[in-house]
């Protein structure tokens, strides 16, 4: 299982979707949950850098998850998911913070996701709030953003999670750069800068 969480891990980074020690992955199996450690570098992972802790009670590791531990446990209870990948993408992040929902331009962003939700919470990061209101959305798409925080994509293996976040922040660069390079209306009067 590490090897798979590793690979993940270097790609999320590789890919410029995550900083050195930013994001978090975990896989449910049973009333089980492995994710990775608070802290760990996604793109380095070791021995020792998963979790393993209880979908619903706490044991003794539990000081060592990762801080959204509390928004990976909300989503298995409420969605079909068997994994998560939480991810801080740029492009996508950006755009939550202008946008309630993301609709990208892209043809492949059309075809996987037509609209992506952005879910605001005065708590961001491993929130009451967010556990709550999160999984309502991923029962009905596969990923979601928290405004101005990151992107929780869900699969029935981390490797879907990652395609999920990988293609989101693909399709918010595309929509970025379309704005960027579209015409935009001339304005009478002065120029303020």
């Amino acid at each position: 299982m590490l090897e798979q969480f590793s690979f993940f891990g270097r790609e999320l980074f590789l890919q410029g979707v995550n900083s050195s020690h930013s994001g978090n992955m975990s896989v449910r199996v049973g009333d089980r949950i492995f994710i990775t450690r608070r802290g760990s570098m996604l793109s380095h992972l070791k021995e020792g850098d998963l979790v393993e802790t209880g979908l619903q009670d706490d044991d003794s590791h539990i000081t060592l998850a990762s801080t959204e531990i509390k928004i990976h446990r909300a989503i298995y209870r409420e969605t079909s998911a068997l994994a998560v990948v939480h991810a801080h993408p740029p492009c996508a992040v950006a755009l939550s913070l202008l946008e309630d929902e993301i609709r990208p331009v892209d043809t492949e962003g059309i075809y996987y996701f037509k609209v992506v939700p952005v879910l605001g919470a005065d708590l961001t990061v491993g929130s009451d709030e967010v556990a709550e209101k999160l999984p309502l959305l991923l029962q009905n798409y596969k990923i979601a953003m928290v405004r101005g925080h990151g992107s929780f994509a869900v699969g029935q293996m981390l490797e879907e999670a990652f395609q999920w976040t990988s293609s989101l922040e693909a399709s918010c660069r595309a929509l970025l750069f379309y704005r960027l390079l579209s015409p935009q209306p001339k304005r009478e009067g002065k120029v303020r800068w």
